[in-house]
């Protein structure tokens, strides 16, 4: 039997995501699931340009407003729940939708996630310090004798995914390599298509610009001096505009010097989503332009999937 179809609508942050996949849903009976690391978190509205409850109540939304910003929140508990929305989607007949810019969460979903104990601070540390003291060439030339297929993907100056790959064969006594075809994912189960709007750099960048305006007339200095009452976790602190509106609180900068902070960071974080995404050549990419409408994007998804 053919495999049910799941739908994955990524790109990087302001480029028209969320309206687009309002018309698409329309189209072909779909309900969403957010792909986001941020949206998850309730009072972080804002902040992480959750969709607004005007189109949340038009089309169903899953994984959005889920768990306390005081909470910590990984790849592992989305594969789990966002695994169980498909099914449950699929169960009453329509399509998941997964809407985010999280290009980890969207891997994750589609590739797996394996599940061996692979963790031990003590071997990080030594890693850590092995690395500042005999420099990255030394754990990268190591790390290519044990498993030559990561450190041909690892690059010599990524220290993170070094260390964690020499400590993964620590703990297991396997390649990472060999654990990560071990994963079982979506994949498996369902025919998965992948579409990417892709918008002129330059043009990008305006929209980036202009929805932090929007941010700030909206409400974002409220809603950060709200967060910052109670303690946040660490994977909620991430949010862009967090660290830079806490410099402005504590005087450290002015507002607009804050505010460009935060467009600068949002553009960066453009950057490094569009280079994850393009280094999946299962996405297929959807050109956009300055002026097209949502419902056009999405009638040009359409078009490719009928």
């Amino acid at each position: 039997m053919e495999k049910p179809e799941i739908i994955f609508l990524v790109g990087p942050t302001a480029i028209g995501k969320t309206e687009t996949a309002i018309y698409l849903s329309r189209m072909i009976n779909a309900e969403i699931i957010s792909c986001d690391s941020m949206q998850i978190y309730k009072k972080m509205d804002i902040i992480s340009s959750k969709p607004p409850l005007s189109l949340r109540v038009k089309i169903p939304h899953h994984l959005i407003d889920i768990i306390s910003p005081a909470k910590e929140y990984n790849v592992s508990r989305f594969f789990k729940e966002a695994s169980l929305k498909v099914k449950d989607i699929l169960k009453r007949g329509k399509i998941p939708l997964l809407v985010g810019g999280s290009g980890l969460y969207m891997s994750i979903l589609i590739d797996g996630i394996f599940q061996q104990k692979a963790a031990d601070k003590n071997i990080r540390l030594r890693l850590f310090h092995q690395a500042r003291r005999l420099g990255n060439s030394y754990l990268h030339d190591r790390l290519e004798k044990i498993d030559p297929e990561s450190a041909a993907r690892i690059h010599l100056h990524d220290t993170r995914r070094i260390i964690r790959a020499l400590e993964v064969f620590e703990v297991t006594g396997k390649p990472i390599s060999l654990l990560k075809q071990q994963r079982s994912g979506l994949t498996d189960k369902y025919q998965i298509k992948i579409f990417a709007l892709q918008l002129n750099r330059n043009k990008l960048y305006e929209k980036i610009n202009q929805r932090v305006e929007g941010m700030f007339e909206n409400g974002l200095i409220n809603e950060v001096k709200g967060l910052f009452k109670s303690k946040l976790s660490k994977t909620a602190s991430y949010a862009i505009g967090l660290r830079e509106l806490k410099g402005f609180f504590e005087g450290l900068c002015d507002l607009e010097e804050a505010k460009e902070q935060i467009k600068h960071n949002t553009r960066l974080y453009a950057k490094r989503q569009l280079t994850w995404f393009k280094k999946d050549k299962r996405i297929v990419w959807i050109k956009v332009g300055s002026r097209e409408k949502p419902q056009e994007m999405a009638k040009k998804i359409w078009k490719r999937l009928y």
